[in-house]
């Protein structure tokens, strides 16, 4: 029996993190290893030729699941028929830029890209948003959707939740798989909120074997601080990582999971999270759908961070309106 290809659009394809991500998807590791895939590569036209040489390596690579690869700069016919999107070309911010500027710049990515999605994917599209700042791109790229359910939505916080795994796993001498129940709310930003209240590794708890003092003074703002990190000592951003927990996102959102991960989704209001806005919650897949883990009891603490996750996407939400871009 034939299976048709899976349409899978990816942007700034001329990029670090595409580099990464494309030959992940090629190799199956989405869909899984009996899907074909089309990967539909979109750029701006000064990178044209670079998508070029990324589409050459990939052929070169000779993927027996990679059917077809298509190049434009046209938002359009990019997402034609697709049935998933990761959203990783952005604008950085500048030297001086202030943030709310870094919005609105990329507001004039997100917004046109949201307009041809919600004209032209497929209608099992699934979206994530890679770029920074990633969650309030993805509320651009959503309010632009009108005709799209704003669950197809995601920003991504698997990076994050990943970096806490790595972290505990390090201190505890344990194996990263061997943790349930992290989480990390919010926002992909400094205010982001690693919690290991509910965790456990090998049925013991994790707030256990953790001195409170590294959690709070160490944990908590190294990994919210990871990217900076790395960006000091390797000269340059994240970029396999974030490919490689792109790819974890969005495999278990289609193929499903039990095991609690972070994921940023629009809000119904959950937690004390204002509805519409995208901000990481702990999360399982079931039936290709995202299920908030509900009735947590929140400490005044967690409360606390939580809220201020919520004041920051406010305020990004805030100052896009005010450019009119959502």
């Amino acid at each position: 029996m034939t299976v048709t290809p899976k349409k899978i659009v990816v942007t700034g394809a001329a990029g670090q993190i595409a580099y990464s991500l494309l030959w992940r998807i090629a190799n199956g590791d989405v869909y899984g290893k009996d899907v074909p895939v089309e990967l539909n590569l979109l750029e701006i036209p000064a990178a044209l030729g670079a998508t070029e040489g990324v589409a050459m390596e990939l052929l070169d690579s000779a993927f027996p699941l990679l059917k077809a690869i298509n190049i434009s700069d046209n938002p359009d016919v990019a997402f034609d028929g697709a049935n998933a999107a990761f959203l990783v070309g952005a604008k950085p911010r500048g030297k001086g830029e202030e943030r709310s500027d870094l919005l609105a710049a990329n507001g004039r990515i997100f917004g046109p890209q949201g307009k041809a999605i919600n004209d032209h994917a497929a209608d099992d599209v699934r979206v994530l948003v890679v770029g920074n700042p990633a969650n309030t791109n993805a509320l651009i790229a959503m309010n632009h959707a009108p005709d799209v359910p704003n669950e197809r939505f995601n920003a991504m916080m698997r990076l994050d939740h990943n970096r806490s795994l790595s972290q505990l796993a390090t201190k505890l001498g344990k194996d990263s798989d061997a943790f349930e129940k992290v989480v990390v709310w919010g926002n992909h930003s400094a205010t982001q909120f690693p919690d290991i209240t509910w965790a456990t590794v090998d049925g013991e708890k994790v707030s256990d074997l953790v001195e409170r003092d590294w959690y709070l003074n160490e944990f908590i703002p190294r990994v919210a601080k990871r990217g900076a990190e790395i960006i000091e000592v390797r000269g340059s951003s994240s970029a396999a990582s974030a490919a490689s927990s792109a790819v974890d996102h969005m495999r278990d959102w289609i193929q499903g999971t039990e095991k609690w991960v972070s994921a940023a989704i629009p809000s119904e209001g959950a937690y004390g999270i204002d509805a519409g806005l995208v901000a990481g919650v702990p999360t399982v897949s079931r039936n290709g759908r995202w299920e908030v883990v509900e009735g947590l009891e929140l400490s005044d603490f967690q409360k606390e961070r939580i809220a201020a996750n919520v004041a920051e996407l406010k305020e990004e939400r805030d100052a896009v309106a005010a450019a009119g871009l959502i």
